[in-house]
């Protein structure tokens, strides 16, 4: 019989959920072991609810994480003995990754099954039928040229997810050369992704906090890779640290890396895109033709050998439909959050690659690779003006009445004050919003009407020094290298975006100078939509197992207790 202890941290249920007592002394170990196998679902003060799903039971065992481990966490955890139908369905969900397998042949592709009667199962699916050709033997068929990439989406959809040991095309050669020595973990994570010498790898998804250098982890792949690289981006911005961080970390020169984007179109060795051209729709075109979205089209066609999707959560529906068409070309993932507000973690998955690396945020944090940081939620209340528009506002409306609190000027002056030494970011969602907080604080605001001139020439001032406060929209959400900066402040947000919660805790992690930490503040109307939704922001704090302390507006402003 396994060892159950009667005190430990876990309640696992037969529906697959599992509850973790945060307060637990086992409860930070727990979680880190828990965390690889289940999602979070909700993160109240004192009980954690995770559920084992069969997505994250597959990531799991992409990234080498055997069954028997996951049963034994929750064994060696458990208050109570585990139901034994949880413990069936891991072995059952575990034991399918792997079982169908996407091959290539003298002739092309072949999707290979150990067991001829899961082949016939799969194959009677409209879905999987139309994209076969033969059938070579009992456990095997071939597979239409091109067609890769949806195979593995429609067979994920049937419950079986294939692995794929297709291999890679080379593409054209790059020599380059690193220029310096990766951490530890970024060479276990670029380990992870070239796993079997890139035949089983060679295709995923890394994960790693905001600040622990996803860019250097992408130019350790290129370089293992040497080959041609696309790399696609969230903005200019972020096309252009990507190209400084190339030039600074290897030994590739200027003309070898190229920007195509909405200012610049070139192609290179090395080119870098931003998603918003390569979703470019040509007007009065369907979206079904081939050359709607003719940037897409020129790219697919280059020689590429790797292509490197960075902030792989926020990949737009266009760009999935060309990654299924490119299946035969290396895939690199990077991301903070494997969580996609549209609900499609399966393409990532499927099209990109399975999770090959996941980095626990804390772990770094003790080993001062990103800053330690302090979470903090001021709740306030909503005027007495604005209760009764509140209240018979439209529900659309409710979130913005709320998230716009007027009161929360008077604690973002607050808050600057006391940080007034520090390299202050005030982010927020609603333009209106944000003018009159740069107005009331004269500090600068950076929003996607700003120049690109204008955002890089801000974003330079704030890391010498010149600038100690900058007001943000959601464009510095993604990719946007402010290493001092070290307290953020949320106003306003996308509802309860988990991944913009990422991003935002992620612009103040990178380790500082002097070896200090950073504050994250959001600041939420208590009792409406803002408070709601702040609930749900903070199951990404909670997963990567942040305290999150929420204090009343009056700990800041005594004033506020009387008002």
């Amino acid at each position: 019989m396994p060892q159950v202890s009667s005190t430990g941290p876990l309640i696992v249920q037969s529906d697959r959920t599992v509850l973790l007592e945060t307060g637990h002394p086992d409860a930070a170990a727990c979680r880190a072991d828990l965390a690889r196998f289940a999602e979070l679902e909700r993160s109240p003060e004192h009980i954690h609810t995770y559920r084992i799903t069969p997505l994250a039971l597959w990531n799991a065992r992409a990234a080498g994480v055997e069954a028997e481990e996951m049963v034994d966490t929750l064994e060696r955890y458990s208050r109570f003995p585990v139901p034994g139908a949880v413990l069936t369905e891991i072995r059952d969900q575990a034991r399918r990754y792997g079982r169908l397998r996407i091959e290539r042949s003298e002739t092309g592709l072949r999707l290979i099954a150990d067991d001829e009667a899961l082949l016939t199962e799969v194959t009677r699916a409209k879905t999987v039928a139309a994209l076969l050709g033969e059938r070579v033997d009992p456990l095997t068929f071939d597979v239409h040229a091109n067609a890769r990439g949806r195979l593995k989406q429609a067979l994920i959809k049937l419950g079986w997810p294939a692995d794929d040991l297709a291999g890679y095309a080379r593409g054209a050669d790059l020599r380059l050369e690193l220029k310096a020595k990766m951490r530890d973990y970024q060479v276990e994570a670029t380990d992870a992704f070239w796993v079997d010498g890139g035949i089983g790898g060679g295709s995923g998804v890394l994960v790693l906090p905001c600040g622990a250098g996803k860019t250097v982890i992408g130019i350790g792949a290129m370089a293992r890779a040497q080959t041609r690289t696309l790399i696609l981006v969230t903005s200019i911005v972020a096309a252009r640290q990507w190209r400084e961080e190339l030039l600074r970390f290897t030994d590739l020169t200027p003309d070898q890396v190229t920007e195509y984007s909405g200012e610049q179109k070139e192609i290179g060795p090395v080119t870098i895109a931003t998603y918003q051209v390569m979703t470019y729709h040509a007007p009065g075109r369907s979206r079904d033709e081939a050359s709607a979205y003719p940037h897409l089209d020129l790219l697919g066609r280059e020689e590429w050998g790797l292509i490197v999707y960075d902030e792989v959560h926020l990949l737009p529906a266009p760009v999935f439909r060309m990654t299924a068409e490119i299946q035969s070309k290396r895939r690199l993932g990077l991301t903070a959050t494997l969580v996609r507000e549209d609900g499609r973690e399966e393409d990532v998955f499927s099209l990109i690659g399975p999770k090959r690396y996941d980095a626990p945020w804390l772990e770094l944090e003790e080993r001062g690779w990103i800053a330690q940081a302090l979470c903090t939620e001021v709740r306030t209340a909503l005027p007495e003006d604005l209760r009764m528009i509140y209240a018979t506002a439209e529900t659309r409306d409710r979130y913005r009445i709320a998230a716009t609190n007027p009161r929360k000027l008077d604690l973002i002056e607050e808050l600057c004050r006391r940080h007034r030494s520090d390299r202050v970011l005030v982010i927020g969602q609603y333009l209106d919003q944000l003018h009159e907080v740069g107005e009331r604080m004269g500090a600068p605001l950076i929003t996607g009407r700003t120049p690109t001139d204008e955002r890089e020439r801000l974003y330079a001032a704030f890391r010498t020094g010149e600038e100690q406060l900058l007001i943000v929209s959601k464009v510095a959400n993604f990719s946007v290298d402010l290493p001092d900066a070290n307290v953020a402040i949320q106003i306003s947000g996308t509802f309860g975006s988990r991944q913009e919660e990422a991003q935002r805790l992620g612009r103040v992690l990178r380790p500082k100078a002097d070896g200090g930490g950073a504050r994250f503040y959001t600041l939420v109307t208590r009792e409406t939509r803002d408070q709601e939704f702040a609930l749900h922001r903070q199951l990404f704090l909670a997963e990567q197992g942040y305290r999150y302390e929420i204090i009343d507006e009056s700990e800041l402003l005594p004033e506020a207790a009387s008002a």
